[in-house]
């Protein structure tokens, strides 16, 4: 018979919070899963993808609004705290939100990998489980590292996740579907990737 260890958290989200009010700018800090994680500093290349999917959302989907680095609490009923690279929602969606805001109402949101040691963990498997258990409809992928964009959408609030995901290679067009419903031709990222 096999004993499955009890994950047990490195520390309350209350906790978190006071560590991460006093982080300096230099970093972020996310409370996923239980860990503490630190997002590094974003490079300007990493910038310019997000002010372009930025562009892009907004040219096409006026009445929506792109926050960047807004914290939403995720996960495990809400015990875990993640701060996207971007998030689309209705317009004003998070006024009147302190630091943490209830995904309720965040459309999609959008990592952009970064080089280091934890984007394996964070970005393809932590994070993509937080966002789905949390009920946000799309979550967005764009791995540098691969050059590849990953659209996940149908999420599974029971496990976890989501149950489509499609990956395509930069260059390629790439659907988001409702609630987004727009094309993006991934062309110009393969100039933003070492």
């Amino acid at each position: 018979m096999t004993l499955m260890a009890e994950h047990t958290s490195q520390m309350s989200v209350e906790e978190f919070e006071t560590i991460a009010a006093a982080a300096p700018e230099t970093v972020t800090l996310e409370f996923i899963d239980g860990r503490i994680g630190v997002k590094k500093v974003t490079d300007g290349d990493h910038d310019t993808i997000v002010s372009w999917l930025t562009k892009r959302c907004i040219q096409a989907r006026p009445a929506l609004d792109v926050y960047h680095g807004r914290g939403l609490r995720v996960a495990g009923y809400r015990q875990g705290r993640a701060k996207p690279d971007a998030v689309l929602a209705p317009e004003a969606q998070f006024a009147g939100y302190g630091e943490w805001a209830d995904p309720e109402g965040a459309l999609m949101v959008v990592e952009v990998t970064s080089y280091d040691s934890d984007t394996d963990r964070r970005g393809r498997h932590e994070k993509p489980t937080a966002y789905g258990e949390a009920g946000i409809p799309l979550y967005l992928l764009i791995d540098r590292d691969s050059r590849t964009i990953a659209v996940h959408s149908s999420p599974d609030r029971q496990v976890g996740g989501y149950r489509d995901v499609h990956t395509a290679k930069f260059g390629e067009k790439v659907l988001l579907p409702a609630p987004i419903g727009i094309e993006l031709d991934t062309e110009v990222l393969k100039n933003y990737v070492r």
